[in-house]
């Protein structure tokens, strides 16, 4: 509200978000109008929020299997939490499908659901893709990479057949579940990011790790597993 009204002083007021433009003198009357238009717009905004929230959700998982309806119960008690989540099971098995749900029931539901395969692109790559890059890190980095960790920031990354890991790389991963922190490749600034890491494998990674080809304290810090 103003006495001093101009249409450049009303575009800026929009611009940086106001709802309406009062100029003095008013009655209450005409507040109450600007007030009634703001609320009946909130409620619409978040009833389609809610719509969009509905539509967008994972299929309702159900099961009258009880070993499945253990699964999903020990899932869903995993989303509530913050947790690394590890889903172990044989491919064709739903571990996608449950790592979405996952995402959905957890409070960082609102947040991106970031896929990586483990299993598509070469180790140096896989890594510029996980955590970034800067500009001449390699051949063809022509220009700054933020990577898929910082593109999820507040929400999930989802580390598909995480077994194939390099262990170079399964080194950097373990850093960053116990500190949240990275480098890019090429770069020295460290970095911190808020994201919560559920991966998956069809190994059995135990066994990996007796044979030294998977980290077994990276293992360790995969402790929430599900087994699908």
């Amino acid at each position: 509200m103003t006495a001093y009204a101009t249409v450049r002083g009303a575009v800026e007021a929009m611009r940086e978000g106001a709802h309406d433009y009062l100029v003095k003198p008013f009655d209450l009357d005409e507040v109450g109008v600007v007030l009634e238009r703001l609320l009946e717009m909130q409620a619409l905004r978040r009833e389609n929020r809610e719509l969009r929230q509905a539509i967008e959700a994972p299929p309702l998982l159900e099961s009258r299997n009880p070993d499945m309806r253990r699964v999903l119960e020990i899932a869903r008690q995993a989303a509530g939490s913050d947790a690394t989540v590890l889903l172990a099971g044989e491919s064709g098995t739903g571990k996608n499908v449950l790592a979405a749900a996952i995402h959905r029931w957890s409070p960082r539901a609102a947040g991106p659901f970031v896929v990586v395969s483990c299993t598509t692109l070469a180790e140096h790559l896989l890594e510029s893709e996980l955590f970034g890059h800067v500009r001449g890190a390699f051949t063809g980095a022509w220009k700054d990479h933020p990577g898929r960790l910082a593109g999820a920031a507040g929400g999930t990354v989802f580390l598909d057949e995480v077994g194939e890991l390099p262990l170079d790389l399964q080194a950097k991963l373990l850093r960053f579940l116990e500190e949240h922190r990275f480098e890019r490749v090429g770069d020295t600034v460290t970095r911190e990011v808020d994201v919560r890491i559920v991966a998956a494998t069809n190994e059995h990674l135990p066994r990996l790790a007796e044979e030294g080809r998977f980290r077994a304290d990276l293992l360790d810090r995969l402790s929430f597993e599900v087994v699908t």
